[in-house]
């Protein structure tokens, strides 16, 4: 009997997917608990301060300040988001948990100036439907120039991957780009990733060619997830990763019958 398919690919899913087929089946098909992570709720803390910086506030007030005033909001609507409580932090914790998310914050003010910024997105959501597959993301942040020209922005919590790797972070974005010439008739001129732990700016510029390239990724990604859903063959894939991985204990690669 075949697996249902999920309802909409996302970039997270095809990094999933790409990471370990079998741990995208547990996750995304089965939807097998898993415990909540700090980093992605901390990011999610982060990502909420900076989204009222741009939604709530005209570009010549979004000082420090005022970005610390956002946090401070963000942090008492997540006193009770069920991931956070589920992290169970104590005081001294909780206190060690903001003041890091506080220092992210402050980087983020030394990778641009808020305040020349012109924004016409944030927290976006956009989605398509091709061939039978809906792509879907949520754009951080989308800023238009003085020529019109658009930019999709990304922010990332966590350190930034070393020169080798870098260019493969991008496929997130590049796919935010590829939705944003579909959907708006025109990509946009450049993709940044802020990654406000070190803090750097990777930028990438799209071409026709690196839009046709993850459109075949993305296809070749949802065509690979149908058969595996028809064959029910969802294969581990073992490396670095297995370590952090919540499923190992019961991977097969690991506990061989």
């Amino acid at each position: 009997m075949a697996l249902d398919l999920p309802r909409t690919l996302t970039p997270s899913k095809v990094t999933a997917f790409t990471n370990c087929p079998l741990a995208f089946r547990y996750s995304v098909i089965e939807h097998r608990p898993e415990p909540p992570s700090p980093h992605a709720v901390k990011g999610t803390l982060v990502h909420s301060a900076l989204e009222g910086l741009f939604w709530h506030h005209d570009a010549s007030d979004r000082t420090p300040a005022v970005a610390m005033d956002e946090l401070a909001r963000a942090w008492k609507e997540l006193a009770t988001d069920a991931e956070f409580v589920a992290l169970a932090l104590t005081e001294d914790d909780a206190a060690s948990f903001l003041a890091d998310a506080r220092t992210l914050v402050e980087n983020y003010f030394r990778l641009e100036d808020p305040t020349v910024v012109r924004t016409i997105g944030v927290e976006l959501g956009v989605e398509l439907e091709h061939e039978g597959m809906r792509l879907r993301g949520i754009i951080d942040r989308l800023d238009i120039g003085p020529d019109g020209a658009l930019t999709v922005i990304d922010y990332k919590s966590g350190r930034a991957p070393s020169a080798r790797y870098e260019q493969g972070r991008m496929g997130g974005v590049q796919t935010y780009a590829l939705l944003c010439e579909r959907i708006l008739g025109r990509a946009p001129t450049e993709v940044r990733l802020l990654h406000l732990r070190d803090p750097l700016v990777i930028t990438a510029i799209p071409t026709p060619q690196t839009l046709r390239g993850q459109q075949l990724r993305t296809s070749a990604v949802w065509d690979a997830i149908e058969r595996a859903c028809v064959t029910e063959d969802f294969r581990p894939k073992v490396g670095p990763l297995c370590q952090f991985c919540h499923f190992k204990p019961t991977c097969p690669a690991f506990n061989a019958a």
